[in-house]
């Protein structure tokens, strides 16, 4: 069973899986071809945070792709550069790209086909083409000024013949389809087949000091200034990508695992410990209520996360019993407009800026880019599970086709995740040379007795708010995967932005409105600040699962946009 964020890289994975393929090569093979199919919300010069879980393994793993941040990118570079914040776009906020080693590593030492074969899918859409979506053509039309006024090699890409193209026009990367055949090439060379996937991964990297260079020519970014890239070749020498263990937390029964507090995982932990001792009817999206509740708890797990996640920091103390009382006391009847974070025995709260002006529309979640690059950026998922019962969930992002100057050698370009990066070196996710970036991407595992069940969503800082309604209505309301995807969902944007320009909206709730009525009626009568959108605008998940009890497998994916989908049999 395959679920993805498009059909496509849904049908590829599901190849793969009647080919005789486990799960983890089926996950590698689709998450090449998202970069193809989906080059708005993701990119080979990423970043990726997975969860898997062997068949025969106790517990699950994280697939740690987040790449760190270069040596050259200090605080005081960037003050001397004239910023306040990490820019948006623009190749100065590169983390080291590791999206395709995690690929890689995890093929390695999970998969059992070879870089060739794994490839195949990718260079043949890199070759061949592939339909553009509405929304890449839509993204490539707000960027189109700017390619072409200061991102000449991105306006080659994106613009062919200069002009935007239309939505399901062919479009082809014949670079990265070359990079992507270097890449098998070098790992046809060797007999062992773990030792070709790890001549893959360094000839990836050597193939990345192309952007090193191109990136060091001073170029338009997010700021309305030109500036050069730190990014370099001895940052590229050692493979990003490693594996972690998960943190975990109990619901109703139930083990939701998550990656540490170098992502958002532990919030959506924190807040089920929160949630899971609550009457039923207080955790029912679909009640005021229950709509009004999750979205307190949502705002206080999110001011915990702005205030103590970061690269290294350790997020046990909001999971444990006394902070989790004590958040659940602070839910209140009408809205908080405060910002509240909790405060640790011995560790003060860090208080980032509290900004108000110059945010970005509230909206569905997808890339919404101004003429200077300015993005919320998305993401994108895919969720694997095979007869053998492994099962994989990833959650890539970055290098957003509108995220930086294309690298001419590469056909693509490098990612913007330093943007998540503070330059204020008192704050847990300040930016510091060798460090993660303190990253949105979070996909889940949940054991529920013998049953694996994986899940994610595009989204940014909805990600998790979105997988929260959809949890409570299949454990709490009884509801199917696939119902709980469709039914109406809301998130607050009370909580600091994680993207550029890290703004603050401390009682808005963006709300599809078919909730109906009551409500919307309800959370603006308890002082929320609702704004409307579309009955399907919201959220973009996805999840499989295998019950090991019968052997069954199911998947579930979502409906918005009519581009995820779900296949297997």
């Amino acid at each position: 069973m395959a679920a993805s964020t498009h059909a496509t890289a849904t049908a590829v994975a599901q190849a793969v899986l009647e080919r005789g393929g486990n799960a983890f090569d089926a996950a590698c093979a689709g998450g090449f071809v998202l970069h193809l199919v989906e080059p708005h919300l993701n990119g080979p010069g990423g970043d990726l945070v997975g969860l898997f879980q062997p068949a025969d393994a106790e517990a699950p793993t994280v697939l740690m792709g987040q790449g760190a941040a270069p040596a050259g990118a200090t605080i005081a570079h960037f003050q001397r550069e004239g910023l306040d914040l990490v820019p948006g776009a623009g190749g100065l906020a590169a983390a080291i790209p590791a999206a395709v080693d995690a690929w890689l590593l995890l093929l390695r030492d999970y998969g059992t086909w070879a870089v060739t074969d794994v490839l195949s899918y990718a260079i043949s859409y890199a070759d061949n083409g592939h339909p553009l979506l509405p929304a890449a053509a839509a993204t490539i039309g707000r960027v189109a000024d700017l390619f072409r006024e200061h991102w000449p090699s991105s306006a080659d890409v994106w613009l062919p013949g200069g002009a935007v193209p239309p939505a399901g026009a062919l479009h082809r990367n014949p670079a990265y389809a070359n990079v992507l055949r270097s890449l098998a090439a070098v790992a046809d060379e060797s007999d062992d087949r773990t030792a070709g996937i790890d001549a893959a991964r360094g000839e990836w990297r050597r193939l990345l000091a192309d952007a090193c260079e191109f990136l060091a020519q001073p170029h338009r970014h997010s700021s309305g200034a030109d500036h050069a890239a730190v990014i370099r070749p001895e940052d590229l020498i050692e493979a990003p990508a490693s594996y972690e263990e998960p943190l975990s937390a109990s619901f109703r029964g139930r083990k939701v695992f998550k990656a540490d507090a170098w992502s958002q995982g532990p919030a959506l932990l924190e807040a089920l410990r929160i949630l899971d001792p609550l009457p039923d009817d207080h955790l029912d999206p679909s009640t005021a209520w229950g709509a009004h509740t999750v979205v307190e708890v949502l705002k206080l797990v999110l001011a915990d996360r702005d205030a103590y996640f970061g690269d290294g920091a350790d997020a046990a103390p909001l999971l444990s019993d006394a902070i989790v009382l004590a958040r659940r006391a602070a839910i209140g009847e009408q809205a908080s407009s405060e910002w509240r974070p909790v405060r640790l025995s011995g560790a003060e709260p860090w208080v980032p800026p509290l900004r108000r002006e110059g945010g970005i529309a509230a909206g569905t979640g997808e890339p919404t880019v101004a003429r200077t690059g300015d993005t919320r950026g998305d993401t994108c998922h895919i969720d694997v599970v095979d007869r053998w019962g492994n099962i994989v969930s990833v959650t890539p992002s970055g290098g957003w086709l509108q995220s930086s100057p294309v690298i001419p050698s590469l056909g693509f370009c490098l990612g913007t995740r330093l943007q998540m990066c503070w330059l204020d070196d008192s704050s847990p996710a300040a930016l510091r040379p060798g460090h993660r970036p303190r990253t949105t991407l979070s996909p889940t595992l949940v054991h529920d007795g013998n049953t694996r069940i994986a899940l994610g969503t595009p989204g940014g800082d909805q990600q998790d708010q979105w997988q929260l309604p959809m949890l409570l209505r299949m454990i709490v309301g009884g509801y199917t995967a696939q119902e709980a995807i469709d039914a109406p969902t809301l998130h607050t944007t009370a909580m600091v932005d994680s993207f550029w320009p890290r703004t603050w909206d401390p009682t808005g709730v963006v709300v599809e409105a078919r909730v109906g009525e009551s409500v919307l009626r309800g959370l603006a009568e308890r002082g929320h600040r609702v704004t409307r959108v579309g009955d399907w605008s919201l959220g973009r998940l996805s999840a499989v699962a295998i019950d090991g009890d019968t052997g069954i497998l199911w998947g579930a994916a979502n409906a918005r946009g009519m581009q995820g989908y779900a296949a297997g049999r």
